[in-house]
């Protein structure tokens, strides 16, 4: 293999790593829908009291739900904590917005449950998309644990009909710069990982990326866009096996209050598997949650991804960008495909809390940055700050889901409204 990479050791090293505050819709995953806990495991990240010394000041959690019900009919109490006794499924028609998207129509669905009481919880989850740009898409994405959590499945699979802008390589370029595209595109990931000892789990992966129908209109001043620089095709494949390692102590994988997480993945893409380059990439994916006191529920939340690019001639398409990592959530403040490159280093800080003692409305401020690297062998350029606010409304108590209403800021003049479900990070 062309690159070396000493997994074991790069896990230790990262996950000593600490995360420093920084200078300065998308669609999040889809499996926040139906997240339910059992009775050896509680979803809730902390406790539901205002004051835990206090009995009397204890204070029951509300969602939505709990709001509806009261609202349909007064004298029926709230439902308690939800208990999983078997697989639930979930299926919602919704409504969102994004600067990629604009308005979208979203059918969302979700089936939850666990391979026995012991094992942490397993996801199905997907859904039909239609957006105001005349997007289609269907992400389905899958997180199954085994008995005793032994092993750990995680898939991501992907249709696309994609009409979106891009904007040129580097951190460095301008939105004066846009170069409407449209393109098909398929995605098929898997990887198994190995319990290990304790959090730590290394895995191995196959994934492919295959876009088809690439067509772009080019820049509107007439100049030579970066993308027939780069090299411009009608289609373009990335195959490839992936090494994987995961570090996770987090308390809730949709809403973390305390915990660690740091993932690896090194991609190498072969000819012989139907890439049309050899090439290799790095990611590794660093987040840390704070939860500030036992009597607050406030949660400081610090996330670092970073995407490089090791060696190879990666398809334009597949070159780090914001919006497009794993989980479609960098860049706040910008819209998904505004910076494109060789090397991708991102950095973001959010901090969470309640508005009101029983937790249905909270709120969150969030700060982030973000720098590119055009080609390999160039430095990064201009770092790029985003920053915002947003409302939370807690969908479900027993898993934590909020639906967040975000705006945020970018440089020059990029800003917009996120409306999403879960957390960002």
């Amino acid at each position: 293999m062309p690159v070396k990479f000493h997994l074991f050791n790069a896990v230790k090293i990262v996950s000593k790593l600490t995360l420093f505050p920084l200078m300065i819709l998308s669609f999040p995953p889809q499996n926040a829908w139906a997240q339910l806990t059992n009775k050896n495991e509680r979803a809730v990240s902390f406790d539901l009291r205002s004051d835990t010394t206090k009995p009397e000041k204890y204070i029951p959690l509300k969602d939505l739900a709990d709001v509806i019900k009261l609202l349909v009919n007064k004298t029926k109490k709230p439902d308690s904590d939800t208990i999983i006794s078997g697989p639930v499924l979930s299926i919602i028609p919704a409504i969102g917005y994004s600067l990629q998207t604009k308005l979208a129509g979203v059918i969302s669905g979700n089936v939850a449950f666990r391979a026995n009481k012991e094992s942490r919880l397993s996801a199905i989850s997907g859904n039909i998309t239609y957006t105001q740009n005349k997007q289609f898409y269907i992400p389905i994405q899958s997180n199954i644990w085994t008995k005793g959590n032994k092993y750990n499945l995680v898939g991501d699979f992907r249709f696309y009909k994609y009409p979106q802008s891009t904007f040129g390589l580097g951190s460095g370029s301008t939105s004066t710069n846009e170069d409407p595209m449209d393109y098909k595109f398929a995605r098929f990931y898997q990887v198994f990982y190995k319990k290990i000892k304790g959090p730590v789990y290394a895995g191995i992966g196959y994934i492919i990326d295959y876009r088809w129908d690439i067509s772009h209109s080019g820049l509107a001043n007439g100049a030579i866009a970066d993308y027939d620089k780069y090299g411009p095709t009608g289609e373009s494949i990335s195959s490839g096996i992936t090494l994987n390692a995961l570090y996770d102590t987090r308390d809730n994988l949709i809403n973390a209050s305390k915990g660690f997480y740091t993932a690896i993945q090194l991609r190498n893409n072969l000819k012989s598997l139907g890439s049309n380059d050899n090439w290799h990439s790095l990611i590794f994916d660093i987040r840390k949650y704070i939860h500030l006191s036992k009597t607050s529920q406030n949660v400081l939340a610090f996330w670092s991804y970073n995407w490089l690019i090791l060696k190879g001639h990666p398809p334009y398409l597949d070159l780090p960008s914001n919006g497009w990592d794993t989980y479609n959530c960098t860049g706040r403040g910008y819209i998904q495909g505004r910076f494109r490159g060789s090397k991708m280093m991102y950095l973001e800080t959010e901090y969470r809390f309640r508005l009101v003692p029983n937790g249905l409305f909270g709120a969150v401020v969030f700060a982030n940055a973000e720098t590119f690297a055009a080609e390999q062998a160039s430095s990064f350029q201009k770092i790029q700050p985003g920053f915002g606010a947003g409302l939370r409304i807690k969908l479900k108590k027993s898993s934590q889901t909020n639906l967040g209403i975000d705006y945020g800021f970018g440089t020059q003049g990029s800003k917009g409204l996120f409306i999403n479900v879960g957390e960002y990070f």
